[in-house]
């Protein structure tokens, strides 16, 4: 089941997700008119964009967190005409009563870890043609925090909570899923912030918060500062996956 965020917080934070956004967005051509899925909307950040991006067009943001929509429709309260906004998990068939023309993602699919099922279900709603875009941590992600998680819960830590996909199976997957015209890469982009209460909320609302949600609340703040603390500086050291291809 998706989890559910501090939409406020996540909002709050100077978060790099902006600059990932951009770039990702930037890799779409579109006229203006089409109907775009943001797959992964969250509190509607991209979602905004696009719709800045089709001025005669829709656009339809999915998320699996009620939080994050809530945000969105509170931020967004004055464009829904344009747009439809759906909680539904990514993985299984979406009702979205039509095809697309476009497919963006940002920051999302590193939470799910069946991309196989991921992109095959992205490209049943998705017409022949049609543009996919996307974005997400990528082999080697946060691979100084994941080692101080180990060090902190030790043999406790049990299953994985994210899944930080390579450039090979990335193109495999998609291939069978039915793209074409596929370009995937990876790019390190760390994240530096501010030592102390910045670093701890960034790492308590955006990086840990499937690891929190499976400990009492009583130790959540020893937690985020004893993975803080492991860290050689606070940065948050990012690898993406970029993803472009077209529905076959």
């Amino acid at each position: 089941m998706p989890r559910e965020w501090d939409a406020k917080t996540y909002d709050s934070l100077p978060l790099p997700h902006q600059q990932w956004g951009k770039r990702t967005l930037g890799r779409l051509n579109l006229r203006g008119t089409e109907t775009v899925l943001d797959a992964g909307c969250g509190t509607g950040r991209d979602t905004a964009s696009l719709l800045d991006l089709v001025p005669e067009g829709r656009v339809i943001g999915v998320d699996g967190s009620s939080r994050m929509l809530d945000q969105l429709r509170t931020k967004l309260a004055g464009r829904l005409d344009r747009l439809d906004v759906i909680e539904a998990d990514l993985t299984r068939p979406l009702e979205l009563g039509t095809q697309v023309d476009a497919v963006s993602s940002v920051a999302t699919f590193h939470w799910i870890t069946d991309h196989a099922a991921l992109f095959a279900n992205l490209a049943r709603s998705l017409r022949s043609g049609g543009q996919f875009v996307a974005e997400c941590g990528g082999e080697g992600n946060v691979a100084r925090i994941n080692a101080a998680v180990d060090e902190v819960l030790g043999a406790t830590q049990g299953e994985k909570v994210w899944y930080f996909a390579g450039v090979d199976e990335t193109t495999e997957r998609l291939e069978a899923a039915g793209f074409t015209d596929i370009e995937v890469t990876l790019l390190p982009d760390p994240a530096r912030l501010e030592p102390g209460e910045q670093l701890w909320s960034y790492l308590a609302t955006v990086v840990l918060g499937s690891h929190l949600d499976r400990l009492p609340d009583s130790d959540h703040e020893d937690f985020v500062h004893a993975v803080a603390d492991r860290l050689p500086e606070p940065v948050v050291d990012y690898v993406r996956l970029n993803i472009t291809a077209r529905r076959a």
